[in-house]
């Protein structure tokens, strides 16, 4: 992008009759920004510091039914279920990562779209549909029992319903993470360090264990930290497959157990589990490598494979993928036109539809507006206060959205009443639960859980526009609305873009915030999967799941546009 883009004759069309009249504009705009800057990270926070105060309140006997049945079992499921999938895709994502940039073989351009797709998958998703594959007289044992006997078909199928059932089926659908950073990383590195590595003997398997692996580690810390996120954020896959998580645990001590004092407890020994994974992320980007030489800035050239070898590095990179989303896609599709899903459409899943698109669509522009204004307030003026203000905004994806639906409970109830009591102080009748009545809550909700999407991709775009543009527009003249709608509006388009697709999906596919905060009587796609689930009968749900795929599939596919980049020379 070029500043041939605009033109500063084109400026001056903007121009009014004198100079002060902008300066004050600019200082009202950029405090504007500022303000609503401010009022984003009050947002985001007002969650944590929720659940703070609901954990100060005294929360009777709980706590030694906790201590005894709950608390135990809960952190060591959690600790193994975070342990097991951040191993599991770490092998897969750092393994196909290393062979997709490293090699080339029939159908890996095929490959390059495929391998993110299971992040269209939501974990639940999975999980209902391996659960329901692999149980007694499910299609995997109708299939074995074809050939065996009864019980040895029983004897060969695994237990799903356990912990390492769940870490494989979680673990299958959130892969891309670290794959997509790793690749990232892998195909960007400089071929002078493998070349010196072979210079002094080292083989194939050494340069990537000493070389391409401690290179990647800053981009497999990211990739296993957002996996660990996610992780910590399931509750449905987890819950459905017997596994009592921390979420799980604070899922039932709030609506089973009736504590909400104790389920914020529970909150926040979650909270500390999060900082400790972003304070390990850190630590694995320390003195992050450098991967390219100014010397010999080209990057390795991928090695040509044919025969035997060809075929294992196409079953290596496309057994993730089979597993992880054709599997499930497939099992959806025959479950909906099995059962007629098509034919006899049912009339409720157009409300559910329009509820998951509506929340999605409200909590997208809402998010990419404060977004917009929490970067342009750091544009204009990049000092500490706006860079950890735009820094807290970015920090509610590390939340669970079931911490963030406990800690928007009471300050969602508070705004309620306030209302209400101001309607009476009129004389007006009590307007009830505007916020929670309406599906504002849910709305609040996910602008705070994926705010960090629309602001890390709007700096992003805003990074490589050039500050000259800034200088140039202002040496003309220009306020900064002239400076937002001409300059930075159309250059930062296709970030915007990205962002909007990017976060309308993961607000389609948010399961624990929607769960909890959705009004009474009305249904997301993901919620009634989740109440088919709850009585048995997942397959009737197989059309839901599927829109909740197409949906998906699309954004998920976009990524592949920044996978691959053309090797170096020999």
């Amino acid at each position: 992008m070029t500043t041939d883009l605009w033109r500063p004759s084109s400026l001056k069309l903007e121009e009014t009759k004198g100079a002060r009249p902008r300066s004050r504009g600019r200082a009202h705009a950029g405090r504007a920004a500022t303000a609503i800057a401010i009022a984003t990270a009050i947002l985001v926070a007002a969650p944590v510091i929720s659940i703070v105060s609901l954990a100060l309140q005294p929360a009777g006997d709980v706590w030694h039914d906790l201590i005894n049945y709950v608390l135990p079992a809960a952190l060591r499921d959690t600790a193994l279920l975070l342990v097991g999938v951040g191993a599991l895709t770490l092998l897969i994502g750092a393994g196909t990562a290393w062979v997709m940039s490293r090699h080339d073989f029939p159908g890996r351009g095929m490959l390059l779209w495929l391998m993110p797709l299971p992040l269209a998958i939501p974990t639940y998703l999975a999980a209902y549909v391996y659960a329901d594959l692999f149980e007694p007289l499910g299609l995997v044992h109708r299939t074995l029992a074809i050939w065996l006997p009864l019980g040895d078909a029983l004897g060969l199928l695994p237990n799903l319903r356990s912990l390492p059932g769940a870490i494989f089926v979680i673990g299958l659908v959130l892969y891309p993470y670290v794959y997509l950073a790793a690749r990232a990383t892998f195909q960007v590195q400089s071929a002078e360090f493998a070349e010196a590595a072979t210079t002094l003997g080292a083989g194939r398997w050494t340069i990537f264990w000493r070389v391409s692996l401690p290179m990647a580690r800053p981009a497999l810390a990211v990739g296993v930290a957002l996996v660990a996120l996610e992780t910590l954020n399931d509750i449905g896959a987890s819950e459905y497959l017997g596994i009592r998580t921390l979420t799980v645990s604070i899922f039932t001590t709030w609506l089973n157990r009736g504590s909400l004092a104790g389920a914020a407890q529970l909150a926040c020994l979650m909270l500390a589990i999060v900082a400790g994974l972003i304070a390990m992320e850190r630590y694995g980007r320390r003195n992050a490598s450098i991967a390219f030489s100014a010397e010999s800035p080209h990057v390795r050239q991928r090695t040509p494979l044919s025969g035997a070898r060809a075929w294992i590095a196409f079953a290596v990179c496309v057994l993730p993928v089979l597993i992880g989303f054709v599997v499930p896609l497939s099992y959806l599709a025959h479950q909906a036109l099995g059962r007629g899903l098509l034919t006899n459409f049912d009339p409720l899943l157009w409300r559910h539809t329009f509820h998951s698109f509506a929340f999605a669509a409200l909590a997208t522009l809402m998010a990419l507006m404060l977004a917009l204004a929490t970067t342009i307030a750091h544009r204009f003026r990049p000092d500490p206060l706006r860079y950890l203000v735009m820094s807290i905004a970015q920090t509610g994806y590390a939340l669970p959205g079931l911490v963030i639906a406990l800690g928007l409970l009471t300050p969602v109830l508070a705004v309620d009443n306030a209302m209400s009591v101001v309607a009476a102080w009129i004389g007006r009748s009590s307007p009830g639960l505007i916020l929670v009545g309406s599906g504002m809550a849910v709305v609040i909700a996910y602008t705070i859980r994926f705010l960090a999407v629309p602001v890390g991709m709007i700096k992003a775009g805003f990074d490589s526009i050039p500050r000259d543009y800034d200088e140039s527009a202002r040496t003309v003249g220009a306020g900064q609305a002239v400076m937002l709608r001409q300059i930075y509006l159309p250059l930062l388009r296709p970030a915007m873009l990205g962002a909007v697709i990017v976060m309308f999906v993961d607000c389609l596919k948010e399961l624990p915030a929607t769960l909890l905060l959705r009004p009474l009587n009305v249904e997301t796609l993901s919620t009634s999967i989740y109440q088919f689930a709850s009585r048995g009968n997942f397959e009737d749900g197989a059309l839901a799941a599927l829109l909740i795929v197409a949906a998906s599939i699309g954004p998920v596919a976009w990524l592949t546009k920044f996978s691959d980049v053309p090797s170096g020379p020999a």
